[in-house]
């Protein structure tokens, strides 16, 4: 079990998606304050928790289509910044930085390639000799 679970984590940008799904969680949590509390930030807490699920999305898109790494990476270090201006400072800056760090995670993240074997030589046949 533990072999398959290593295995499973090593063929996929693994902790970069865990840094991105955790600085989702935190910039879309702030904002779920108590009623009172929500009612006074307005369209502006709905704005927060979209840009947390959307990287908490882009997380998840990573851990389990990782062909499409690059493209979660790049979209998660565009709403980190995005978060910076529209939700509390970027969940007062830690989702911001942990976004721009996971999101560097996940676009810069290569597959394993096992060794490839060495091609064999072309021998000269009889007939070119």
């Amino acid at each position: 079990m533990l072999l398959r679970w290593r295995t499973w984590r090593r063929g996929r940008p693994f902790w970069g998606g865990l840094v991105t799904i955790a600085a989702g969680v935190e910039i879309a949590v702030i904002p779920l304050a108590p009623l009172k509390v929500m009612l006074h930030q307005g369209a502006a807490g709905v704005g927060s928790v979209l840009l947390g699920a959307v990287m908490i999305v882009m997380g998840l898109s990573a851990w389990f289509a990782p062909q499409y790494r690059s493209l979660a990476g790049i979209l998660t270090a565009m709403v980190a910044a995005a978060a910076l201006v529209l939700s509390n400072l970027g969940g007062f800056l830690i989702g911001t930085v942990a976004g721009v760090i996971g999101g560097g995670m996940l676009f810069g993240w290569q597959p394993d390639v096992p060794p490839s074997s060495p091609l064999p030589t072309p021998q000269p046949s009889e007939e070119t000799a």
